[in-house]
């Protein structure tokens, strides 16, 4: 398909585009909002800078894992100005909740729908000086507008899978375009490097960087918050697990897990996080249904000896529940297509990590941490339920794949320091 063809497909679905954020904005009302920057104008009251690096990160995962990077840059590039992009409510959220609100140097937006006259727009107010683009969001009108203006365009921690690349095989001519677009892709693994070079970017513009998820700091006062919590809700005799970023159908999985466990560890603490703001309310009724007793972050509760699940309804603080439990599981991996979430965030934290069959999203990494014992894979709801119970009676279990979890980790980092070097020429001076 040529890339004409493409914008006409993609004009004449406008009107169904925004029918589908009102029908979303349903069960999550922030889709009914801030519509003028997905049509590329920017919010009145945003800030004004001069020639921003613009990262666009397209959700929750996205901004999780720019993170390291965007840090990196504000360290060692402070003058620098960014413009952070997002098109879900999720990742604008954690966008605010990592570096707060507008200011002289920082902003931040929904990106612009790839209609060409709405890209053009949001280019000629922005200006920014490179495009840097999370892991594979490849928008064919933004991508040939950007280079247009000599805008430099940098896939940063790029994953590809065997699937996504016959679907740019696919696409033809569209999907060549799309490639020719691209200054320097930094892949996160030597897979992912293969399939950029055999879909037509030249090989010494693909660099194998590693992925900055391995490079997750952990903030200093992250474990005493934790034993302050523990503290507060007398945690310290009770068995605390993490149910992250479960999807719809996992839940129901995870609860009949924890059902399991009660029965020889009653004093088991459940902390269910699920990944979507909009599926709160319906999990909170799936637990008090389940005939369990929970209580909601957002209710301001103390956790109580009968508590036994704590619906994490809020945003930024999975990291503090990871520190505060023995064993974690990485959700939207247990039924099919599933594709997985960030497992090294629990390993980060020192959390011995389980995970669903389903992670082709993180099959490399999830694949070495396999191997190196640092990951474990469960498909059913006994599977989970056993293996949490082996961690909770068995420390030394616990230690070897912490322990091999945090090998994994050191042997891997560097990452943001290689992409941050592949940026450097459109950060320094006179950039």
């Amino acid at each position: 398909m040529p890339r004409w063809l493409y914008t006409v497909l993609l004009t004449l679905a406008f009107p169904f585009v925004f029918l589908r954020l009102w029908l979303r904005g349903r069960t999550s009302p922030a889709y009914r909002l801030r519509w003028r920057e997905r049509l590329g104008r920017a919010p009145s009251d945003a800030s004004m800078l001069t020639r921003p690096i613009w990262l666009h990160a397209v959700s929750l995962g996205e901004t999780l894992a720019a993170r390291p990077l965007v840090e990196a840059i504000r360290e060692h590039y402070p003058d620098v100005p960014l413009l952070i992009t997002t098109m879900t409510p999720t990742g604008s959220a954690q966008v605010r909740a990592l570096w707060g609100d507008d200011n002289a140097d920082f902003a931040h937006v929904y990106a612009p729908y790839d209609f060409p006259w709405a890209v053009r727009r949001f280019l000629a107010h922005w200006q920014p000086r490179a495009l840097v683009i999370m892991e594979t969001e490849l928008w064919p009108n933004t991508l040939v507008a950007a280079r247009a203006r000599g805008i430099p365009v940098m896939l940063a921690n790029a994953r590809l899978s065997e699937r996504s690349a016959r679907g740019y095989e696919r696409a033809g001519l569209l999907g060549a375009e799309l490639m020719r677009q691209l200054t320097v892709v930094a892949a996160q693994d030597e897979a992912t490097a293969e399939r950029f070079c055999l879909l037509g970017v030249p090989s010494n513009q693909v660099v194998r960087t590693g992925s900055v998820k391995f490079d997750l700091a952990v903030p200093v006062h992250l474990h005493d918050d934790a034993a302050r919590w523990r503290v507060a809700w007398s945690l310290l005799q009770r068995s605390v697990w993490v149910a992250a970023s479960t999807h719809a159908g996992e839940d129901e999985i995870v609860l009949a897990a924890h059902r399991a466990i009660l029965q020889t560890h009653p004093e088991a603490l459940l902390i269910l996080v699920p990944r979507h703001p909009e599926r709160f309310d319906a999990v909170a009724k799936l637990i008090s249904s389940e005939g369990l007793q929970a209580v909601r972050r957002s209710s301001h509760e103390l956790v109580g000896a009968n508590t036994q699940v704590l619906l994490a309804d809020s945003m930024g603080e999975l990291l503090l529940w990871l520190a505060m439990a023995k064993v974690a599981f990485v959700g939207g991996s247990l039924l099919a297509p599933g594709g997985g979430h960030n497992a090294l965030e629990p390993l980060a934290v020192g959390v011995s990590t389980l995970t669903g069959p389903h992670y082709t999203n993180f099959q490399s990494i999830n694949d070495t941490l396999i191997a190196a014992g640092a990951l474990t894979v469960v498909s059913s709801a006994a599977e989970l339920a056993q293996a949490v119970l082996a961690r909770f009676d068995d420390p030394e279990l616990l230690q070897r794949q912490r322990a091999a979890g945090a090998a994994v980790m050191a042997a891997n980092q560097g990452a943001v320091g290689r992409q941050l070097e592949l940026l450097a020429p459109w950060l320094g001076e006179g950039a």
